[in-house]
């Protein structure tokens, strides 16, 4: 399963004692294609999200990037292996300026594990930060300090943050969770711009959103795989519709 297939997961299953969170789950992701894992509250989708953005390491089974098996590899090697991710919950410093943050994103990736960079890498990582800012939208907010940003631009930023390593695969917890309408808006806005020229998959709960930007949409219930589908096979699928649709409307 290699060629246009950027990260598998095979027959993962994961284990919490006697409780399985993960059951047996074969999934792959397709290059350029934006996917989006969704599923009722206890389905497994942070759990399958651990398992293939390396927080967790499976019970059984393996993780595939680019046909590589990168099961159990420490989370910095992901990074360094062209994957990355944000999470549900904010992971920027407050302190710093919001270009701050991304430039160290950028200098520990242009500069590698060398405090003694040469001038022309820190000027290389300010414009790289310059040009990650611009493209999520937050191009006119460099000097102001993270913490004053709105949840939404913080989301943004630490986006910016995770794209600092030029990843070909984009990891995305919830990428909503905690907006406004308006900034709901505005992040699929993102996420659309941001899977033109990438592979992205996130996880949502927010159905009506998935079924609008999703080129493809994975369902988990109980710790195993439901569907695997376009959004239409997924919208008019009767199990999804038994388990999930008719829990109420997002």
């Amino acid at each position: 399963m290699t060629g246009d297939i950027v990260l598998s997961a095979e027959h993962v299953t994961l284990r919490y004692g006697n409780f399985v969170a993960l059951g047996d789950v074969s999934v792959a992701f397709k290059t350029g294609e934006l996917t989006s894992i969704i599923g009722p509250n206890g389905a497994g989708k942070s759990s399958f999200f651990n398992v293939i953005s390396g927080a967790r390491v499976p019970t059984e089974g393996k993780i595939l990037f680019e046909g590589r098996d990168i099961t159990g590899l420490p989370q910095h090697r992901y990074v360094h292996a062209g994957i990355s991710k944000s999470f549900q919950i904010t992971n920027i410093f407050p302190q710093l300026s919001t270009h701050e943050n991304v430039r160290i994103a950028a200098q520990a990736t242009l500069a590698g594990k060398n405090f003694w960079s040469k001038r022309s890498k820190l000027v290389e990582t300010g414009e790289a930060a310059d040009r990650l800012l611009e493209e999520v939208g937050l191009g006119g907010a460099g000097r102001r300090n993270a913490a004053e940003l709105a949840h939404g631009q913080q989301r943004a930023l630490e986006i910016a943050m995770a794209l600092a390593c030029s990843p070909r695969l984009l990891l995305m917890d919830e990428p909503t969770a905690g907006m406004s309408p308006e900034e709901t808006k505005d992040m699929v806005r993102l996420i659309e711009r941001l899977s033109a020229s990438r592979t992205v998959v996130l996880v949502e709960h927010k159905m009506k959103m998935v079924l609008g930007i999703s080129q493809r949409v994975i369902v988990l219930h109980h710790g195993e795989l439901l569907a695997d589908g376009t959004p239409h096979d997924v919208r008019n699928d009767p199990e999804v519709k038994r388990v999930y649709l008719g829990q109420g409307k997002q």
